[in-house]
């Protein structure tokens, strides 16, 4: 049975719209993973779109706007095996994307929405991803100390440090994926980051040459 929409999203009425094919570069940036990362966009661009996780209008942009945009934040992360938790995981962007790439990561795909958490384990089973799970819960409700934390989309910079600050370990990593206000909210967000404990705040950009624009990240530690 189709879920109804979560949001207000939904299929036209001629149909969804057209998913684009990998453009070029995709094919450098995924490597071995580029075969997963189409079953993913379709996954996205259909059950993504009929649950109200993707917009239809942004099927056709599925690989320059998200999947490239997430894919190369794998560059941030050190070669060291970790534990990730991709907070309000949402559609898997970036968790799942992130869980492809970089199958030596334990990846903690967390959302706390029964219908999200629904269509991210059907992902990972078809996927094959055996470094990914789901944990349904609110980020200040979840008892983890993940080595990174990412988010994409989910609160203001101030808001997701005071989310963030119990999901990652001692010196763990938070990776935000932002826009181009980033500079302005990491200013904006630097008396709550201190007062937290996070350190070495700063704007990066990740996939420069690789993609364009290059993915703006705001990336700080905890203490």
């Amino acid at each position: 049975m189709t879920l109804p929409p979560e949001g207000a999203a939904t299929l036209p009425p001629e149909g969804a719209a057209t998913l684009s094919s990998p453009p070029e570069g995709a094919a450098e940036v995924f490597g071995s993973a580029l075969a997963g990362a189409q079953m993913f966009a379709g996954m996205l661009a259909t059950r993504g779109v009929e649950h109200g996780l993707i917009g239809p209008h942004e099927v056709p942009r599925l690989w320059d706007r998200h999947l490239l945009n997430c894919a190369v934040v794998a560059e941030l992360i050190d070669s060291k095996p970790a534990t990730l938790v991709d907070i309000g995981s949402g559609a898997g962007l970036p968790g799942i994307v992130l869980a492809m790439l970089r199958p030596e990561l334990r990846v903690i795909l967390l959302e706390p929405m029964e219908r999200r958490c629904r269509f991210l384990t059907d992902c990972v089973a078809e996927l094959g991803l055996d470094n990914a799970s789901v944990l349904r819960a609110r980020a200040q409700d979840a008892v983890l100390r993940a080595d990174v934390a990412t988010a994409r989309a989910v609160a203001p910079l101030d808001r997701l440090a005071e989310l963030a600050v119990g999901l990652v370990r001692p010196g763990g990593m938070v990776l935000a994926i932002k826009g181009q206000t980033a500079a302005d909210e990491l200013k904006k967000a630097r008396p709550v980051l201190k007062r937290l404990g996070f350190r070495s705040a700063e704007v990066v950009r990740a996939g420069q040459g690789k993609v364009i624009p290059a993915t703006t990240v705001v990336r700080f530690f905890a203490r």
